[in-house]
């Protein structure tokens, strides 16, 4: 097994920004093909569109769009290039949304993040993702088939018959939720079994730095991948451990909560996605992940840009006096306000009643001047506090509850 899973891995900055304005204009060619995307993208000439720049003043597009399109157009909405019986598989996760699937090489392009575990030809992997219905078991099958694995396809539960699974078959490598291996490993100690599991490849929950430990104590090396039914792999850690990798089948910006506009290296904001593969060209989409670019590259060599994990959610509505506060209003008021650079809502309890502070960065002395934007944008009158240019935290938060409700 090489060191990398291809050449795309370790290209230059140059050759990176090349294959971009190549790549861009394509795929917004494509999803202008796509009846659902068109109408959503609007007037965009494709072949405009070959920088971060021009990427960025296309709209977002957000899972609620996914639902209100498949509503009107069964089952993607009109967001693939292709009809639904042309794919392999129809998957359906909470919403319900409706989401493609495909058995070509590579389709979620998991393989990358397999090979980045050390897992290849002459592996078993044991995939105790779920196949019932979402993508999870499919995806990561996917990828190992890319590698030359080869899948016990277990999914969860039955933790027993696991273990007598794992045995029997000499199972080199387990896929699934952070935490389900620790079960198969307390499960094998407690049957007397000693299993031949030395990788983890997890995705879909938290990977605590006390479990990752755990299971080196035990000689497994656990990895985590940052992935989503829609988009398949985004981000993958390596054994540098050193934040997550972006794959090279995405382009990932991170945007001001609310927003489609990026926010500089190191800012936490949501990840936003436009996808490369011509089957599903989804642009500018929103996971509702908040994230934050790490400076540099990784010391494994691989040249992508990283972002370092799963930071939280970035879908901070909130009601506050009986009125909802969504982020995209926070967004329009500092819009609304040139002096302003950011803004934060904070939602606490005065006795029994909700109160609203809203605290704005800017170098204005005068607080009194926003009450009427802050109507105007939020609906609701709340006291306004003025802090320092770069005062506020560097959460990606625009919405802060506060309130305790046990």
């Amino acid at each position: 097994m090489g060191q990398y899973f291809d050449e795309l891995e370790t290209r230059s900055a140059d050759e990176r920004a090349a294959a971009l304005a190549r790549d861009l204009p394509q795929v917004i060619e494509r999803a202008l093909g796509a009846p659902g995307l068109a109408a959503h993208l609007g007037a965009v000439e494709a072949g405009s569109v070959t920088s971060r720049e021009a990427l960025a003043t296309l709209p977002v597009l957000r899972k609620s769009d996914l639902g209100a399109a498949q509503k009107g157009a069964s089952p993607f909405g009109g967001l693939t290039t292709k009809p639904a019986h042309a794919f392999a598989h129809i998957f359906q996760s909470p919403g319900p949304i409706y989401e493609p699937g495909d058995v070509s090489h590579d389709w979620w392009r998991m393989g990358r993040f397999l090979h980045a575990c050390g897992v290849g030809a002459g592996d078993i992997v044991q995939n105790c993702f779920g196949y019932h219905l979402t993508p999870a078991g499919m995806i990561f099958e996917s990828g190992a088939r890319a590698v030359g694995a080869a899948v016990l396809p277990a999914g969860t539960g039955q933790t027993e018959l696991q273990v007598r699974a794992a045995v029997d078959i000499g199972t080199t490598a387990y896929s699934g939720t952070p935490d389900y291996l620790k079960v198969i490993l307390d499960k094998a100690e407690e049957m007397g079994e000693r299993l031949r599991i030395t990788r983890a490849a997890v995705g879909g929950g938290a990977l605590f730095p006390s479990l990752r430990a755990e299971y080196a104590d035990r000689g497994i090396q656990c990895l985590q991948c940052y992935a989503t039914a829609d988009l398949g792999n985004i981000a993958y850690e390596s054994p540098a451990m050193e934040g997550m990798i972006l794959d090279e089948g995405v382009i990932v910006e991170i945007v001001r909560p609310g927003t489609g506009d990026p926010v500089a290296v190191g800012e936490v904001g949501e990840v936003v996605v436009t996808s490369l593969n011509p089957d599903y060209p989804l642009v500018r989409f929103a996971t509702g992940d908040l994230s934050a670019m790490m400076p540099g590259v990784s010391p494994c060599g691989r040249t992508n840009a990283r972002i370092k994990g799963w930071m939280g959610r970035a879908d901070q509505t909130t009601k506050i006096k009986g009125m909802f506060v969504r982020p995209e209003q926070v967004a329009a008021f500092v819009a609304a306000h040139p002096e302003v650079a950011k803004a934060r809502v904070i939602a606490t309890r005065e006795g029994e009643m909700d109160a609203m502070t809203i605290q704005v960065e800017t170098e204005a002395t005068e607080a009194d001047r926003f009450a009427s934007g802050v109507v105007e944008a939020l609906k609701l009158k709340g006291k306004i506090e003025l802090v320092a240019p770069g005062a506020l935290p560097n959460d990606g938060l625009v919405i802060e509850d506060r309130r305790k409700y046990d």
